[in-house]
């Protein structure tokens, strides 16, 4: 996981040098926008132009592209206007929103449960146990606080759409309800 001023969540799924180099491009880009324009940049933004970047592999100016990117990404956060955003965008620099989605080892199986269980109207809390419950049932080990993160933004919040990491013991709170 990777953060942009603690307002945009970023993770990947694939080759991980891949994703640090779209990650240092959005920054820069999100860095940029707020020095010339005095405003931050939407969360689809961000992933646009992280989105072109993939998408230039091959054009006769990015001659230092040997190959195309090897990573998906999910970008999330809250915009200025208090909408939640969580956007994929595939290895070829495709995006999509969606409501809730999964990546990397054992996608199908958490993507098909998340199709299934998951709905708008769901609590935060209500939302945070399907993902856990969902990596339970994929991931290779047991799940604990000590082999996963749970990152929250909350719109309704003193500082909306700031990211903040759960501590090791609402993890653990969390993983005994399961």
């Amino acid at each position: 996981k990777q953060w942009y001023q603690r307002r945009v969540a970023i993770t990947a799924g694939g080759l991980i040098a891949d994703s640090r180099i779209l990650i240092d491009h959005a920054r820069v880009e999100a860095q940029s926008h707020w020095f010339t324009f005095n405003e931050k940049m939407t969360v689809e933004s961000v992933t646009q132009s992280v989105s072109n970047l993939a998408l230039s592999f091959g054009e006769y100016d990015r001659k230092s592209m040997s190959r195309p990117f090897g990573v998906a990404i999910l970008m999330a956060g809250v915009d200025e206007n208090g909408e939640s955003v969580l956007l994929h965008m595939d290895p070829s620099g495709t995006y999509l929103k969606y409501g809730a989605k999964a990546i990397g080892a054992g996608s199908e199986g958490a993507q098909a449960t998340l199709e299934e269980q998951y709905h708008k109207s769901m609590t935060l809390d209500d939302g945070v146990k399907l993902c856990l419950n969902v990596l339970k049932q994929v991931m290779e080990e047991k799940i604990s606080s000590t082999n996963i993160e749970v990152g929250i933004c909350r719109k309704d919040q003193e500082k909306p759409g700031k990211f903040r990491l759960l501590g090791k013991d609402p993890i653990d709170a969390l993983l005994t309800t399961l």
